[in-house]
């Protein structure tokens, strides 16, 4: 297994130096094509034929750094990703989560795996109301955290790849299509939430979780969830998913559900799957979502109780 740094902090102090004119291809050029293959199965143009088009760039300004805007008042945050200690903590992360796989007798089929840290835009509204910090890890061989560097963000980094992680496996053995439900993504965020916790401890779990109240699960995310999990499209899932703020950043139509409701319901689900069936995170991760929420249809009518 092959595992790879994109060390994005020599990147970013190569473009602070670029003229205004040079940054933005050489973000693209350094930064975004070593991601091609990830880009061409998403479906996201690298180059927009039209000026001020849907590509690459676009996308990542959603919540990451634009390149005009990687100039000398970002070396503050740019320190804070420089260090070789950082580096080497994020390497043993992915390191750690995907060998954790291979140690339980789970065979990966992709054996080559690219990762790298993008430092956040403070003012995304998406990045925002995740705390600064969040992850992209579905398409297998790829894995992109961003953060915008602080006391809350610096210590979860390694939770959070442990999360992108688990999806990396688990799409090598679920197969990704347009007809993907709410209930697959509500699984997939429990278990890489789960695993991310199993790694670094219930401290670390993301705000995605820990922002969220047993009474707001119990009340308003389990009830209305519960009979959508085989909705489709993700004009319909996200609002369940991510809840109404962020379902009006992303133009979709609200529905009535608070911050990352999904994923609450999620994180709590396998943890009830794990207690009912014994079975590990590790082999949960790879299990078919309809396996498992046949599993746990009593979650739902169940009141979910955090036990000290």
């Amino acid at each position: 297994m092959k595992i790879t740094a994109l060390r994005s902090d020599k990147i970013y102090g190569k473009i602070i130096k670029a003229t205004p004119d040079e940054k933005l291809e050489l973000y693209r050029q350094e930064m975004m094509r070593p991601f091609m293959e990830k880009w061409e199965i998403q479906q996201i143009p690298f180059k927009s034929s039209e000026p001020n088009g849907f590509d690459v760039i676009m996308m990542n300004n959603f919540m990451n750094l634009s390149p005009t805007d990687i100039i000398p008042d970002i070396y503050g945050e740019l320190a804070a990703i420089s260090s070789e200690q950082f580096w080497q903590d994020c390497h043993e992360a992915v390191t750690t989560s995907l060998s954790s796989f291979l140690k339980n007798g789970i065979e990966l089929s992709i054996s080559e795996y690219l990762y790298t840290i993008l430092l956040g835009d403070a003012n995304s509204p998406t990045l925002t109301i995740n705390e600064g910090i969040c992850g992209d890890g579905g398409i297998p061989g790829y894995i992109i955290a961003t953060m915008t560097p602080n006391e809350y963000t610096l210590p979860r980094i390694k939770s959070v790849l442990a999360h992108e992680c688990n999806h990396n496996v688990r799409y090598q053995f679920i197969q990704w299509d347009n007809s993907i439900t709410l209930g697959e993504m509500v699984v997939s965020e429990g278990l890489a939430e789960n695993f991310a916790t199993s790694m670094y401890g219930d401290e670390l779990l993301g705000p995605w979780v820990a922002k969220t109240s047993m009474e707001t699960l119990n009340t308003q995310n389990k009830p209305k969830i519960k009979d959508q999990l085989n909705v489709t499209g993700f004009d319909k899932i996200n609002p369940y998913l991510y809840g109404d703020e962020i379902a009006k950043m992303q133009n979709f139509n609200p529905v009535g559900m608070p911050y990352a409701s999904g994923y609450a319901c999620g994180y709590y689900l396998i943890q009830y799957y794990l207690n009912k069936t014994g079975k590990s995170t590790t082999e949960a991760t790879i299990t078919p979502a309809a396996t498992i929420l046949a599993e746990t249809k009593g979650f739902w009518n169940e009141k979910t109780i955090i036990h000290s």
